[in-house]
């Protein structure tokens, strides 16, 4: 992802690479990043520490781990920059923190930068609510063998937004495995399947199940240059934004619409 949001950045006008940040030890930390990207030199290295850089700019995007982003929105809110947090896999615990320390900066946090998924977003809890508990539900997904937290979160908050349109919570009606003698389906069951294989970039799939019919709705990602492209959008966005916690709906203008 850091490589397409490089790559991204420099052929969008309006936006400025200021820094670029890698984990210390790791063997591109000193080169110039536009070489590793194919775009050639840019004068800006690769450093090791994003507090170094943090003056250099306005605005950092943040696609890492859940300790790292932490780290990130720590720096971002001492130095007051604004912060685009693409990480998932965030723990209960670690989300309360990025809850907590979001608002004392500019901070769009949001489990998929696609345009795309997030209109799906939008229209699942749209349909969970006109057709209610007589259409089942179930979550399907599927990413490449590297990915590390499962369901991604674009399956968890897809669950979390229907869930909540039928006013139930995820945590409670969630189905993550079936196997063996398992009953009945219950009518309020969010079912969640999940399939790692190959280099898949991202395909979500939500089922509404009903009794002689079947509706689904399916987003499938082709690159991660979606995502680059959504970062870099809530990038422009959030420096323009009073302080606060905003996600991907926000800065899609999709807020309470509908």
């Amino acid at each position: 992802m850091g490589t397409r949001i490089v790559h991204t950045l420099l052929q969008t006008p309006g936006i400025e690479l200021a820094g670029a940040v890698e984990k210390e030890g790791h063997r591109v930390v000193g080169n110039d990043v536009g070489d590793l990207v194919g775009e050639g030199k840019t004068g800006v290295s690769v450093d090791s520490a994003l507090a170094r850089v943090a003056k250099k700019g306005d605005v950092v995007v943040d696609f890492t781990a859940p300790e790292v982003s932490l780290e990130s929105l720590e720096v971002c809110v001492q130095n007051q920059l604004a912060i685009v947090i693409g990480t998932t896999g965030f723990s209960p615990d670690q989300m309360e923190q990025v809850k907590a320390q979001g608002p004392k900066t500019r901070c769009v946090l949001a489990p998929n930068m696609s345009v795309g998924v997030n209109v799906m977003f939008k229209i699942v809890g749209e349909i969970a609510r006109i057709l209610g508990e007589e259409y089942d539900v179930e979550i399907f997904e599927a990413h490449h063998r590297f990915k590390k937290d499962a369901p991604s979160g674009t399956a968890m908050r897809l669950g979390e937004t229907i869930a909540g349109a039928l006013g139930q919570e995820l945590e409670k009606v969630g189905v993550w495995s079936r196997k063996g003698l398992i009953g009945e389906r219950k009518p309020t069951e969010v079912g969640m399947a999940v399939v790692r294989a190959g280099d898949i970039v991202g395909e979500h799939t939500v089922i509404f199940g009903g009794i002689g019919e079947r509706l689904e709705v399916t987003h499938r990602a082709h690159s991660r240059d979606n995502f680059a492209r959504g970062a870099i959008k809530a990038a422009q966005w959030v420096v323009k934004q009073p302080k606060g916690l905003y996600d991907m709906q926000d800065v899609l203008g999709l807020r309470g619409k509908g």
